[in-house]
């Protein structure tokens, strides 16, 4: 397997060989020799080891207690399912997306929190929904969005009080929220009423509603919003289509099997 990388790549090759690591080990049958993934993918073993013990080190390679063998780790495993879980939350949200959009007007969106940031694992629009700098695979920060506000919402206060301290809580807008102890009254409002919204708090005109959707253990696992602008997202209108991202977040949640709060 040749590892060169052409000049105008960015690749980083290192990675790329313990990418291919993974792969090859992926698609044994058995767990491997040394000297097995040497061979097979052309990487002098000196090199080789290195990126097996940092393989090893971070747990997405197991080695065998009695051969002395390499197999892929259960870190593996746990992404693995983390990305099962946020794909089949996209599979089951789609066609109330599609709904929304259409009984709205308005831009749709799902996201998770990852890494302490939102990231957008799916996005809906309709034919009159206004165009949104978002787009599924785009993280944003979490302070300032309604989904961001509801993924928050249900963490522990150490956790957030963690994020926010690693993840700064910057001014967009003349309504951000840049301190905790709002930030921490604003979650606070969104347990109670089951919502929260985004005031023109991260981007100038555009208003922002989202609910939570939770999994058959009562964790929320994702947000789902509705985005407009602030001339449709208002008085009657805006408690119509609240109403419609209630329901349709209740339903999903139910599909994910969620029995509501005992």
């Amino acid at each position: 397997m040749d590892f060169a990388v052409n000049g105008k790549s960015k690749n980083v090759k290192s990675i790329v060989k313990a990418a291919a690591i993974i792969d090859l080990l992926s698609a044994a049958d058995a767990p491997l020799a040394l000297s097995e993934i040497a061979t097979e993918l052309c990487i002098v073993k000196s090199t080789l080891h290195g990126l097996i013990s940092t393989l090893l080190d971070v747990g997405y390679v197991d080695q065998d207690a009695e051969t002395g063998h390499y197999l892929l780790g259960f870190r593996l495993f746990e992404i693995g399912s983390t990305v099962s879980r946020k794909w089949n939350e996209r599979k089951l949200s789609y066609p109330y997306m599609q709904e929304l959009a259409e009984k709205t007007g308005e831009t749709i969106h799902l996201a998770v929190l990852d890494d302490g940031e939102v990231l957008y694992i799916n996005k809906q629009e309709s034919s009159g929904s206004i165009r949104i700098v978002t787009d599924t695979g785009i993280k944003l920060p979490a302070h300032c969005t309604g989904v961001g506000k509801v993924l928050l919402s249900g963490l522990s206060p150490y956790e957030i009080k963690k994020i926010t301290r690693r993840r700064a809580m910057n001014r967009y807008t003349d309504t951000t929220i840049t301190s905790l102890d709002k930030l921490m009254d604003e979650l606070e409002k969104t347990r109670i009423q089951g919502y929260a919204t985004d005031e023109q708090e991260f981007m100038e005109g555009l208003r922002c509603i989202a609910a939570p959707i939770y999994n058959h253990k009562g964790e929320i696992t994702c947000s789902l919003s509705i985005a407009g602008p602030c001339s449709r997202m208002r008085g009657k209108e805006y408690e119509m289509k609240k109403q419609h991202l209630l329901h349709a977040a209740q339903n999903i949640s139910k599909h994910m099997g969620y029995h509501g709060k005992e």
